[in-house]
């Protein structure tokens, strides 16, 4: 007779019971999620060697490109090269979401989204598609980046590991902003810019609870991507010279260009998707005529195209005369609109940092040329004016402010770039008030400043709140009648009825029996709120604002339909509530 086995071995045997038994040691040890998430970060890191890879191979084959060569920095491409590879990526994008329309799918949901609006619930099936298609976006030679593939595919890996172990809300969202942090952390080579991104834009805040996680998770990308190939996007630039005190100003002034061209942009972008929807063009041709729109630009110079990382080496390296920087950057933002609003995937982030690079580097040569006293070096005009339109599209003054530190390791020229930084979001904030993530999802209805965790918002529901089967009574009853009917300390408000057993109105008990009896008075004529309900679908924010509004103490829940009352809704427990929500969802957030 064999020994019994081990009770460890038994446990990996029976994966039930072992995912029984990591979930219990995830949700009772905050140290558990430091190695859960160092596992998320590897094979983040994985996916964007694998997407670099391919991306890069891919514009090797098309284009005929050295190996060495990024696609942006190249002298020309073939014309017949571009018009065929983004006109049929384009036309394979436009028949997926064509049929994702015809069969109901719903839209993707990225990390922002995600963690606002959904408590990190993200699916990986639907971002393995978007990721795939991010990839067949930059692989064709379309103006837009890697990053929000990246992002997409990190954070998804991070939400399908906390779903599977049907963890917290908080811990859900914390291993979906692990997995932003190891994907944007890998891509640049740099933890602290993945580490931040992860706090200021997939997470919308900062706690010690959630350091060790997310820094585990960016370290660990990046060493592993370094291990493997080296970051995809590392930034070179030259050494520069130490920046004065009297220079600051100049900057914050640049900042400002960045805040009046990032927002440009942004407004630009939702204004090109709103014409092309108007348009009677089909869904599936869009991004095939956008194809061919930016391979017309490409025939003008091929800054336009991918991401643009070569394009940034040229531009800070090189001798372009002014006029030719800045129409390499109209060309870039006009080409990346285009592609955004035209169906193909990908994201602003490195097209932010090239346009704001190059916008930087005009506006040095203009202070050179105009006030030489105050020009600082060109090179910290470039790095700022990257920072800071990176603040503005991208969000986060920190997550660019430390891209810069780890790609110049020059802490005076950091200082200058966080106070611009800081300049930047603070105009924006003021001025606009979201980043292109979120100005995107205003654009579709959501009230949605950052990440921070608001759907807790929309799941308290009125229909969950209310309180069934309120007391009715006709509102054509005489007021003796109505009295005997319900007598007084039956109920706090009765809830009226016209001849459809539609609603009617509400009336206070006690101030109807101190009506004098015998008087020829119809409830009818006591009815308060006549104009005034809600709807089971209505979230608690919305319902407050209601009863603000009317001063109410209570007030009926309808059926949106019929307009027949299936319940009340009294405004202190609303309040206690919305205050008991609010104050879990701050103490997930912050750890406590």
């Amino acid at each position: 007779m064999s020994p019994p086995a081990p009770a460890s071995r038994k446990i990996f045997r029976d994966p039930t019971r072992l995912a029984r038994n990591l979930r219990a040691l995830l949700r009772s040890h905050e140290l558990a999620l430091v190695p859960a998430s160092a596992l998320i970060g590897i094979v983040a890191a994985a996916c964007v060697t694998l997407m670099t890879k391919t991306a890069m191979f891919m514009h090797v084959l098309i284009y005929d490109l050295p190996f060495d060569l990024h696609l942006s920095a190249a002298d020309h491409v073939a014309p017949l090269a571009a018009f065929s590879a983004l006109m049929l990526g384009g036309l394979g994008l436009g028949v997926m979401e064509a049929f994702r329309i015809r069969k109901g799918i719903p839209g993707p949901v990225d990390p922002v989204e995600a963690n606002a609006l959904r408590g990190g619930q993200m699916s990986l099936r639907d971002s393995i598609v978007v990721s795939f298609q991010t990839l067949v976006s930059n692989s064709c030679g379309a103006s837009v980046g890697l990053e929000a593939g990246y992002a997409q595919i990190g954070s998804s890996l991070g939400s399908f590991f906390g779903q599977n172990l049907r963890l917290r809300r908080g811990d859900l969202r914390l291993l979906v902003g692990a997995g932003a942090a190891a994907a944007i952390g890998s891509a640049f080579g740099a933890p602290l810019t993945g580490a931040f991104y992860a706090f200021e834009v997939v997470l919308g805040t900062y706690s010690i609870a959630a350091a060790g996680p997310v820094f585990a998770a960016s370290i660990i990308g990046v060493l592993v991507t370094k291990f493997v190939s080296g970051a995809p996007y590392q930034i070179v630039t030259p050494p520069v010279q130490p920046l004065t005190f009297l220079q600051y100003p100049v900057l914050f002034v640049l900042a400002g260009c960045s805040v009046a061209l990032g927002v440009s942009v942004m407004r630009l972008a939702g204004a090109s998707e709103r014409a092309l929807q108007t348009t009677s063009a089909p869904i599936w041709s869009r991004p095939l005529l956008g194809g061919a729109a930016v391979a017309a630009l490409a025939t003008v110079t091929p800054q336009v195209l991918g991401a643009g990382h070569g394009a940034l080496g040229l531009n800070i390296s090189g001798n372009f005369p002014l006029t030719v920087l800045a129409a390499f950057l109209a060309l870039k933002a006009v080409a990346s609109l285009i592609s955004l609003a035209t169906g193909f995937r990908g994201g602003l982030f490195f097209a932010s940092l090239l346009m704001g690079a190059t916008m930087g580097k005009i506006y040095g040569a203009l202070l050179i040329a105009g006030l030489p006293a105050f020009a600082p070096d060109p090179t910290i005009c470039i790095l700022a004016g990257m920072a800071t339109l990176g603040v503005v599209i991208v969000g986060g003054p920190l997550t660019m402010s430390f891209l810069v530190l780890e790609n110049t390791s020059d802490y005076s020229v950091t200082a200058g770039v966080i106070a611009a930084s800081i300049v930047a979001s603070l105009l924006v904030r003021s001025t606009f008030g979201y980043s292109f993530s979120t100005w995107r999802l205003h654009l579709r209805g959501e009230n949605v400043r950052s990440a921070s965790d608001i759907g807790w918002i929309d799941d308290l529901k009125v229909g969950k709140l209310m309180r069934h089967n309120p007391p009715t009574a006709p509102a054509w009853l005489p007021i003796d009648e109505f009295c005997d009917r319900h007598p007084l300390g039956s109920s706090q408000f009765v809830v009226l009825l016209d001849e459809n057993g539609r609603y009617a109105g509400m009336v206070n008990l006690a101030e109807s029996h101190l009506h004098a009896r015998g008087a020829e008075v119809l409830m009818s004529s006591l009815a308060r709120q006549k104009d005034v309900w809600l709807v089971p679908q209505m979230n608690a924010k919305t319902a407050m604002a209601l009863f603000d509004q009317t001063e109410a103490d209570q007030l009926v829940v309808l059926d949106p339909e019929t307009k027949a009352p299936i319940g009340v809704l009294n405004e202190a427990y609303l309040a206690r509530r919305y205050a008991e929500q609010a104050d879990a969802a701050f103490r997930s957030a912050f750890g406590m």
